[in-house]
């Protein structure tokens, strides 16, 4: 009898052991399965995991939509994948470059017409105050062809092959920066796929995350001058962990917004298009980066 009722106790507690681990884990799995989905005002997100593909949040996301300046990502991608680089080289800037900016009213980085500025600074140029005569310098430098508009039909080209060799099925460029002729277009789905790409270059990575940056460039008449640059994506300094990526704005983009940031070693990024206002972009996506990370 003394037998067993120890082994009775013995199995009561292995039991009650058993029960308080399983009750623990349906705990934490209860927890988990908790996180409520956001709800973001732009009517294309989508965010993943950049260290193993797996989607966290999804709206919209393969809804084809212009993209603004976010374009400029692949652009600054096509330029560091050019085979060997050297980041020093130098671009004399053309008067067709200042033309342009006024003629489309587009975002500037106030380039100099006769300045030589190296491939790095127009780097800096196109990612930090989105300048599109930085990107049509580039599409100039890195096409190939006799006449600068063969230049830049070539260097279209490359994006367009750079994005059907990451299997986007959504994606088309038809500008170097976002300023679309008819057929401009991406979605949240492939923007954030073409952008943890890029993310794998140190370049690009030291480009997007920096804040803002004053640059020594020759002028004309062999002298220097200093340009300097501040990021458009504010939330670099608004938010914690964040690391870039890229702004986009215009009217048929509306806000767009290509993001990433690392908290505890852990990578989120993600694309949000179409938002209705900067205020409500970054909303958007503090929401997204704090749902992605608690995932």
């Amino acid at each position: 009898m003394r037998g067993i009722r120890r082994t009775s106790v013995a199995a009561t507690v292995t039991l009650t052991a058993g029960a308080v681990i399983a009750g623990g884990a349906l705990a934490t799995t209860a927890q988990a399965a908790t996180v409520p989905t956001p709800t973001v005002v732009a009517p294309g997100g989508f965010v993943m995991n950049n260290a193993n593909a797996a989607t966290l949040y999804s709206k919209g996301a393969d809804t084809r939509r212009a993209t603004g300046s976010t374009t400029k990502i692949m652009t600054a991608k096509v330029v560091l994948a050019q085979k060997n680089l050297n980041l020093n080289s130098t671009v004399t800037i053309q008067k067709a470059y200042s033309d342009y900016i006024v003629a489309k009213g587009a975002s500037s980085a106030h380039l100099i017409v006769g300045d030589k500025v190296t491939v790095r600074q127009l780097l800096y140029g196109l990612m930090l105050p989105s300048g599109c005569d930085a990107a049509y310098a580039l599409a100039d430098k890195f096409g190939t062809g006799t006449t600068r508009a063969a230049r830049v039909k070539s260097f279209l080209g490359k994006m367009n092959a750079d994005a059907k060799a990451l299997g986007l099925k959504n994606t088309h460029f038809d500008s170097f920066d976002g300023i679309s002729n008819g057929a401009n277009y991406s979605t949240p789905r492939d923007l954030t796929k073409i952008a943890s790409s890029a993310m794998k270059n140190s370049t690009f990575r030291a480009l997007v995350k920096t804040k803002s940056t004053k640059q020594k460039v020759i002028t004309k008449s062999g002298g220097y001058r200093y340009m300097s640059w501040t990021n458009t994506n504010k939330l670099l300094s608004s938010y914690s962990g964040m690391i870039g990526i890229k702004t986009g704005s215009g009217s048929n983009a509306k806000y767009c917004l290509v993001f990433a940031a690392t908290r505890n070693g852990k990578t989120v990024i993600g694309a949000v298009l179409a938002s209705t206002s900067e205020a409500t972009r970054t909303t958007d996506v503090k929401k997204l980066l704090d749902y992605g990370f608690k995932k």
